[in-house]
């Protein structure tokens, strides 16, 4: 008796020495730490703090954004993830607990008289001292309710380890439908800024085809009275031409804008409400960014890249347990009997409980497998946390730049306008005393309105850079 105890215990160390053998941790990625600032700035504070209603200032914007969190539709399906996620939670938490099931049958079974079984249930020397009245019929009734319950004991926590992974699945998708909106509350104010550029645009091409419309007039009547030729007219007016498929152009792109918005609104085209004299006011100069170490907190994809890296660290940790044996108890309870009226008795009822245990011993390869496949994905969400880490710093760097830069241009362009618009008016008293030609004219005039159009542009990549840096530090999901 004590040598089958001694086989019985090297038999238990051996398997869970196989396991500890088979499951050994691969090297794991290390994380480079974050800098400590930005281009040598540090703030005391970062604007994703602020809640977007406060972040953008116009009320048409904020309506736009308030509808789109409602009715979007990568919205409404984030969410639906997150349902998702939460029923894997309750189901991991369900395996962790025993099976409890209720059945119930009846059944009916002839037996042959001279088979066993029908001998068994006469008797086996075919007796001709029993009554009729004690013989069993051939065909044999069965009645059966009760319940039966199974429970897997998480000696080595296999279940355990698969609600936590559930549990991390489920907040990154949280985090992800956070990361959802926040792309689509900079999505809109981009388009929202886009398109109010466009309307400005349009209206300084429209305010040019009117002043080349008069100078063409001009340049008719002065044909007519001979200081002028008919190549000189032609000039003026293949530019009044040339202004308007420019508005044409402009207005398509107007629609285009316009049907962008109403599709991240989840709605058919219809007229956007805006004001365009948002678009003329001036953008912030310096932008509170705080410390990197705080997009780890306020970015929902770096978020969401950690728990999923946490979900794969679980998940690794359950597959090595499938190496070790697994321990299961199940039993049932009821009331057993083949005739109705014996049923709600004593002698029916009928009960079993049973502990077992089971363990891989040869033929291991797909618990191989599945082990190196989780070991795999832990390494490959490892890298995706850096590489989401460090996409995010770098958003924010570029963003920081971007600005600073983008104030030097806008100063620079706003003074090339002045000096451009200052010559149309100096180039056409010139031009109407004779000191000018109309190529002057042109020419000085095409220059003024392109570097309207590139400062007007230069103001929107303003605008769309506070939106991004905002989008880069992880505000709008508040």
């Amino acid at each position: 008796m004590r040598s089958y105890k001694i086989l019985y215990y090297l038999a238990w160390a051996c398997m869970i020495c196989l396991g500890c053998t088979t499951t050994q941790q691969s090297q794991q990625a290390s994380l480079p730490p974050l800098p400590k600032s930005y281009v040598s700035k540090t703030d005391s504070g970062s604007v994703a703090a602020i809640n977007w209603k406060q972040y953008f200032k116009d009320t048409s914007l904020i309506r736009l954004i308030d509808t789109a969190l409602v009715n979007n539709l990568d919205v409404m399906m984030a969410y639906q993830r997150i349902e998702v996620a939460r029923s894997h939670v309750k189901f991991a938490k369900g395996q962790y607990l025993p099976f409890v099931t209720g059945a119930g049958s009846v059944g009916l079974q002839n037996y042959g008289e001279y088979t066993q079984e029908g001998v068994g249930n006469f008797d086996t020397n075919f007796s001709k001292n029993i009554s009729e009245s004690q013989h069993m019929s051939s065909d044999l009734k069965d009645f059966y309710v009760g319940i039966h319950a199974s429970w897997e004991v998480d000696v080595w926590g296999k279940l355990r380890n698969k609600r936590k992974a559930a549990t991390a699945k489920y907040l990154a998708s949280v985090e992800g439908r956070n990361w959802v909106v926040t792309n689509l509350i900079a999505e809109i104010a981009g388009t929202f800024y886009e398109l109010l550029a466009l309307d400005n645009e349009l209206e300084i091409i429209q305010e040019t085809i009117i002043l080349q419309s008069n100078q063409l007039s001009i340049v008719e009547t002065q044909k007519e009275a001979g200081r002028a030729n008919e190549l000189a007219v032609k000039q003026f007016e293949a530019q009044v031409l040339h202004s308007k498929g420019l508005e044409v152009e402009i207005a398509q792109k107007v629609i285009e804008a316009e049907n962008k918005l109403n599709f991240l609104l989840g709605r058919y085209p219809q007229p956007i409400i805006r004001n365009n004299d948002h678009f003329t006011s001036e953008v912030p100069t310096q932008v509170l960014v705080g410390i990197p170490s705080e997009l780890l907190n306020n970015r929902p994809d770096i978020k969401e890249a950690e728990y999923q890296l946490t979900a794969t660290k679980a998940n690794v940790k359950a597959a090595k347990t499938a190496f070790y044996p697994s321990f299961t108890i199940s039993g049932s309870l009821g009331y057993h009997s083949f005739n109705p009226q014996y049923f709600i008795s004593p002698q029916a009822v009928v009960y079993n409980i049973v502990g077992g245990l089971v363990t891989p011993l040869i033929n291991q390869s797909a618990i191989k497998a599945s082990f190196r496949t989780a070991k795999a994905e832990q390494l490959e969400a490892m890298y995706n946390y850096q590489k989401v880490v460090l996409n995010g710093y770098i958003e924010v760097y570029n963003q920081m730049v971007y600005i600073n830069n983008l104030n030097k241009i806008y100063k620079f362009k706003n003074e090339e306008v002045e000096v451009l618009t200052t010559s149309i008016e100096t180039a056409s008293e010139l031009f109407l005393t004779g000191r000018a030609t109309y190529l002057e004219i042109i020419v000085t005039r095409s220059a003024a309105l392109q570097s309207r159009i590139e400062l007007i542009n230069i103001k929107k990549r303003q605008f769309t850079s506070l939106v991004n840096i905002y989008r880069a530090l992880g505000g709008g999901w508040q």
